[in-house]
């Protein structure tokens, strides 16, 4: 089975609540924001599938829908606008003033994360997914997709996360 189609089907059931994947959860930590409650945290999922689903649409600078192709930003606001009406601002600058500041360790599913591609910070931005993956729109030749935080090339990117909470 293709990669292509291999990441949306283990994010899918990561998403849905497969139990049987031996995981053990990691240690309680202190967080820097709330943590959802578990009704939350599934309407949250919402925006995930929506992400999930513009896998493999090409980059388009200024590129906001699925139909045309969609820029980092673009990705972002899309995202959110079709999971709960909430209209994000355009740039990835703006964005990263929007909601609460997260610390690193307590990334949820859903969270923004925003990294310095351009050398200036806050050039570039990707939603959380959980299991330390990310999707974005990456750049002009390239599609939709699902990358590691862990990467050296994000690490050493790595400016910050912010948390959109939506009205539920």
């Amino acid at each position: 089975m293709s990669d292509k189609i291999l990441y949306p089907m283990i994010f899918c059931a990561t998403l849905t609540g497969c139990a049987g994947i031996g995981r053990t959860p990691p240690e309680p930590q202190r967080p820097s924001v709330a943590p959802r409650a578990p009704q939350e945290r599934a309407q949250r999922n919402e925006a995930l599938l929506v992400a999930l689903m513009a896998l493999g649409v090409d980059y388009r600078g200024g590129g906001r829908s699925p139909a045309t192709g969609f820029d980092c930003s673009g990705l972002v606001a899309h995202v959110f606008e079709e999971a709960y009406g909430i209209r994000l601002p355009r740039t990835v600058r703006a964005q990263s003033e929007a909601g609460v500041a997260v610390n690193p360790n307590d990334l949820e599913p859903g969270d923004l994360v925003f990294y310095d591609t351009q050398d200036r910070p806050y050039s570039h931005v990707g939603i959380y997914l959980g299991e330390d993956k990310f999707v974005h729109a990456p750049k002009t030749g390239f599609s939709v997709r699902v990358e590691s935080l862990r990467s050296a090339y994000w690490v050493k990117r790595y400016n910050g996360a912010r948390r959109i909470e939506p009205s539920l």
